[in-house]
């Protein structure tokens, strides 16, 4: 163990070290100071009210005012998407504004953003009630003008000084004037007009024939194109209709079942002067409100962009601060909060210097005192990422968060990741393309972090660095494969391999015999297409998967002996370590040794039957699978190595632990009874708390659990390294079949169709040129 000894400690591969700290902030200070803290993001609060609900903590009414901020905020992100606004991500700063001036500000945005949709929607359902009016004028009046033989125009006339008033009352709307139509005499035959659904039209027809016992007439004409319902404010079909009556009774009932409808009835004069007057006066309105609504739409959107940029990063912070707020006391006096927390060693200084900040931007007259404490409680990890380490260490913290000064696997990730990733996705081609995305996202960065992206977009963003290292791995990996979108190339020189015969020229049939040197770099591109194409690359993709999840595993285990000597901890390197190594190369070292041994040998070897064998006949003979001398008891050592590493890992750790507890707390037993200023069973860390805690039977379970999770997940983890193998090749058939079953077959059909073309126009030239000869 000397050479490990002498290794570095890997300090910069662990989390950041952290130390406990206390605050006492003066109360006038307090929100300036937690605000500048949260910008920072350098210091964890510890909650010191976990025995007091929130409705009982000091700052609960701040809290429900930034709930309601929050919830008018809400109703601001709402309307800025319905309105397709875009708003920047990352506002620009404002001033420190206060609690009261931020409530203030957005109750006068919705306030005035609620005026505005009201007049909004009014100004709509008034456009929307005059393109069906305008619509109800052009059906109706060809209704009327055909049925003009039939009806006397005393009969049909409207009252002419019932429609001026109603068209004079523009905050009236045209749904309420359509019920006076009609009502200009007291006898004679009149009608209604207006528009209905398309679908409720026939059973509209039949109840008022039922209701008028067949004394009207129902005319009806579609509208043609789908209309804008001013109520609901969706595009629906609908028909326009004119009923005939008589009476004052056979009015009220079909006034009645218009209603019940939700008909639109709509005044209409006889005369062809009156209709084009009323026409042109409904054109005009609608052009106004055209414009108006225009107006009011850019006036609305500008205040929505207002909202968006300047409020939204206010109210988040507000609402955190006073969360914040919540887990400090308050001293005795109530004149200054005090809170505690951890903070990486690195920031203190920069703590300091917001707190500074803070007191001078609040005019305070005290300052804030920020000092180290001693703590036994253990620290929360923390580790230092940037925009190109973030998105690993955020894949890594999505399994489990490493302990406080264990090793970073997300280092490590940065390599292994892509690169795994590559073995599955080998294609240069693929990988080309892969890359061109990837540098898209990367120049385009300030740009598209400014701006609100989908779900699926924001997440490709966020891994750009990511895409970018498994583009690159993917070129690596392809040019090893030699496979540009399934295609291989004669990049790196000629292939080791030519026709049997020279004038043979199908080398997949006639056979190839190998003619000089290995191809120098990758896969040989004579393997592609040959009868052997598959069985050696699934050979080639197997064995490397194997040694590649030999190889990564190893890592884990060794990294675990680095935590181990870092923290002093000689028993997990004794009875972790040590036997976890034995075991898992006796057992898939071997196995990846053999496949080395295989490649470097050329061996016929079956090492399927090597390595079944070597478990169920451990002294029986080899034979031609014989890799070396000494093969058979190297097994029989390998396999007695195992059997002893896996109760070596269960045993011994639970037991010492349990005799070195015994021995350390006796002693601290006999030391607090001549000592009267400490009662160990008052203090929750005492050493008899301490002692009480301890319980073999769970230290050996957790042990047990321990060690058998790591015989199973050898086995099970080697297995599942085969899916790099198992993936690999789907893709490389995928991409096989998609060349040949689509680009050439479809390149190979408009070649085909372009030479019958040629060949048809040659031939009707031929026809022509003959019949010219014969003439």
């Amino acid at each position: 163990m000397g050479v490990f000894d002498r290794l570095p400690p890997m300090d910069h591969l662990r989390s950041e070290k952290m130390c406990f700290v206390q605050l006492i902030i003066p109360a006038e200070s307090a929100r300036v100071a937690v605000t500048y803290l949260g910008e920072l993001g350098l210091l964890q609060f510890k909650d010191l009210n976990e025995d007091k609900s929130p409705f009982q903590r000091i700052f609960v009414n701040q809290v429900k005012r930034c709930a309601e901020m929050a919830r008018k905020l809400r109703f601001f992100s709402d309307q800025i998407n319905k309105a397709g606004v875009r708003s920047s991500v990352r506002p620009a700063l404002e001033p420190d504004i206060d609690l009261e001036e931020l409530e203030a500000r957005l109750g006068e945005h919705e306030h005035e953003l609620l005026e505005m949709n009201t007049n909004s929607d009014k100004l709509q359902q008034t456009y929307n009630e005059l393109l069906e009016f305008k619509l109800v004028l052009t059906k109706a009046g060809g209704i009327l003008a055909s049925s003009h033989n039939h009806a006397t125009s005393a009969e049909r006339e409207l009252d002419e000084n019932v429609y001026d008033r109603e068209v004079d009352e523009g905050n009236a709307y045209l749904l309420e004037q359509g019920v006076h139509q009609g009502s200009s005499g007291n006898s004679g035959v009149r009608f209604v007009s207006g528009i209905i659904l398309k679908s409720k039209a026939l059973a509209f027809e039949r109840m008022l024939f039922r209701a008028t016992r067949g004394n009207m007439l129902f005319n009806q004409a579609p509208a043609g194109e789908p209309v804008t319902d001013p109520i609901s404010g969706e595009e629906v079909e609908k028909t326009v209709f004119v009923v005939f009556f008589s009476g004052e009774q056979a009015k009220a009932k079909i006034l009645k079942i218009c209603d019940s409808f939700g008909a639109s009835c709509y005044p209409v004069p006889e005369e062809m002067i009156k209709q084009r007057q009323i026409f042109n006066e409904v054109s005009a309105r609608l052009s106004d409100l055209e414009v108006t609504l225009d107006a009011g739409i850019q006036h609305r959107n500008k205040a929505l962009e207002t909202v968006g940029s300047q409020l939204w990063r206010w109210t988040i912070m507000e609402k955190a601060v006073y969360d914040t707020l919540n887990m400090l006391n308050f001293d005795v006096t109530k004149k200054c909060l005090v809170g505690e927390g951890w903070c990486p060693i690195f920031a203190k200084s920069q703590i300091k210097d917001c707190l500074q900040r803070a007191t001078f931007h609040s005019n305070s007259q005290v300052g804030i005192i920020f000092h180290e404490m001693d703590t036994l409680e253990s620290p929360p990890t923390y580790f230092r990422t940037d925009k190109f380490t973030n998105a690993f260490q955020e894949i890594v913290d999505a399994y489990g968060v490493a302990r406080y000064q264990e090793a970073n696997p997300a280092v490590y990730s940065v390599v292994t990741f892509p690169f795994l990733f590559a073995v599955m996705f080998g294609d240069w081609g693929h990988g080309i393309c892969l890359l061109l995305g990837a540098l898209v996202l990367i120049l385009c960065e300030k740009k598209l972090s400014s701006q609100k992206l989908g779900s699926f977009m924001e997440m490709a963003f966020g891994g750009r660095y990511v895409i970018l290292l498994m583009a690159i791995f993917s070129i690596y990996c392809g040019l090893i494969y030699n496979e540009f979108f399934s295609v291989p190339f004669h990049i790196f020189g000629k292939s080791a391999y030519e026709c049997r015969e020279k004038s043979c020229s199908d080398a997949h049939t006639a056979g190839l015999i190998k003619v000089r040197d290995p191809y120098p770099f990758g896969v040989d591109p004579s393997w592609r297409g040959s009868r052997s194409e598959l069985p050696f690359l699934n050979s080639l993709k197997m064995k490397m998967s194997i040694l590649m999840g030999v190889a990564q595993m190893n890592l884990g285990i060794v990294l675990s002996y680095f935590d181990a000597r870092f923290h002093g901890n000689a028993l997990d390197i004794r009875y972790q370590f040590i036997p976890q190594m034995i075991f898992l190369n006796s057992l898939f070292g071997y196995l990846a040794l053999l496949i080395l041994i295989k490649w470097c040998t050329g061996s016929q070897a079956d090492l399927y039957h090597v390595m079944i064998y070597m478990f169920l006949d451990p002294a029986g003979d080899l034979g031609e699978n014989q890799l070396f001398w000494g093969q058979k008891e190297l097994q029989i050592l390998l396999l007695l190595m195992a059997l002893v590493a896996v109760p070596w890992m269960l045993f011994p750790k639970p037991f010492i632990l349990k005799k070195l507890h015994k021995e350390r707390f006796q002693g601290h037993t006999y030391r607090f009874l001549g000592t009267s200023e400490m009662d160990p069973d008052s203090e929750p860390d005492s050493a008899r708390a301490r002692h009480d805690d301890f319980n073999f039977g769970e230290v050996f379970v957790h042990q047990m659990i321990h060690s058998i999770e790591f015989v199973l997940g050898a086995v099970s983890n080697t297995a599942s390294y085969l899916r790099l193998w198992a993936l690999s090749l789907a893709h490389s058939e995928l991409s096989t079949v998609f060349y040949e079953k689509l680009l050439l077959l479809a390149w190979g059909n408009v070649v085909s169709l372009q030479i019958l073309a040629m060949v048809t126009d040659s031939a009707e030239n031929g026809r022509r040129g003959e019949r010219k000869r014969r003439r």
